[in-house]
């Protein structure tokens, strides 16, 4: 039996494991749903392909991160949706049209096809955009100022580019050709990009709230902290040089792009979760302050030893059965 604090930590480290997880693995899948061509049906279908195996099951991880907050951080759930309903629920129509127009393009005639890469990429976008606003709303603590939501729009623009960053990552070791130049020549774009927006989110969070500046200059932390925005700089640096040389030799090193996006990730993903520890509300409520009672937790780590390990196990066994290069899309 273990007792509220190792539960709190348990939980809490378990919610960052599925948010991270899913922030890789569908960031990717939508990155690539907003990059989708007009008017290219064969980069399409490729294109989709590509994430096919894969798009649907890495929705998996977003879910089980919100059972988690429900069913260990209850009061948390409370504001954090009470605060967030609307973009949430724009993010729902998002990955509805997804789903619909994924189904829909694969039984449409030719003609029609467009029309649903359309709303793929649309439901893409509003998906994307939307966990970004909700972030930017989330490091605000949920403020209504006119300040708090320009950040949260910037936020959205934000992880939309770093998503389109890491989905054409994606394509540069999936796909070949010509579809792989025009990938490399997408994933230059939006690592520029992204590497404006780490930087703004870098100085701003701190300058928000004077207790993450305080808390990554203490010691000794500081000596392990303070050094990951420059291995996250030169990671983004090493691949501005890699990408022109891998457009001249793409069969060497593709998957190199998309290690590197998955480990920036990480980074941020470490730091953004280091600077609000142990609040689960930022500035407001902790993990030990509205977790649920430890007898049910008890009895619900019953589950957890079973899911959470399945979840991994199939996740890894799907990315092993499909790995490689992208085949051709077919539904029969």
């Amino acid at each position: 039996m273990l007792n509220a604090e190792q539960l709190a930590l348990l939980f809490a480290g378990l919610m960052a494991l599925a948010i991270l997880v899913y922030a890789i693995l569908d960031g990717y899948d939508l990155g690539v749903g907003m990059l989708l061509p007009n008017q290219e049906q064969d980069k399409a279908d490729t294109m989709i392909a590509s994430i096919g195996p894969f798009w649907d099951a890495n929705e998996t991880w977003l879910v089980l991160a919100v059972g988690l907050v429900l069913i260990a951080f209850p009061l948390a759930h409370s504001v954090i949706l009470q605060a967030l309903y609307l973009p949430a629920s724009f993010m729902l129509v998002g990955l509805i049209l997804r789903g619909v127009a994924f189904d829909f393009r694969a039984k449409a005639k030719s003609k029609r096809k467009d029309m649903w890469d359309k709303v793929f990429k649309g439901g893409s976008y509003l998906t994307s955009f939307s966990q970004g606003y909700m972030l930017g709303s989330y490091v605000m603590g949920f403020e209504t100022t006119i300040v708090a939501h320009l950040f949260s729009i910037l936020s959205g623009i934000g992880v939309v580019t770093a998503y389109r960053f890491i989905g054409a990552a994606w394509l540069i070791m999936k796909t070949t050709g010509e579809l792989q130049q025009q990938a490399i020549h997408w994933c230059q774009t939006a690592l520029r990009v992204s590497a404006i927006g780490i930087a703004l989110v870098s100085i701003v969070n701190p300058i928000i709230h004077p207790n993450v500046l305080a808390l990554w200059f203490e010691l000794p932390m500081a000596l392990v902290l303070l050094p990951m925005p420059m291995i996250c700089f030169g990671l983004l640096v090493l691949l501005e040089l890699t990408l022109p040389k891998l457009a001249q030799r793409p069969e060497q090193g593709a998957w190199l792009p998309f290690a590197i996006a998955a480990m920036v990730f990480c980074l941020c993903f470490f730091g953004l979760a280091y600077s609000f520890f142990p609040y689960v509300v930022p500035g407001k409520l902790t993990i030990f302050e509205t977790l649920s009672a430890p007898e049910s937790l008890n009895f619900l780590m019953f589950g957890v030893v079973f899911v959470v390990p399945t979840i991994i196990a199939y996740t890894l066994y799907s990315y092993r059965v499909f790995w490689g290069k992208v085949t051709p899309l077919s539904y029969y």
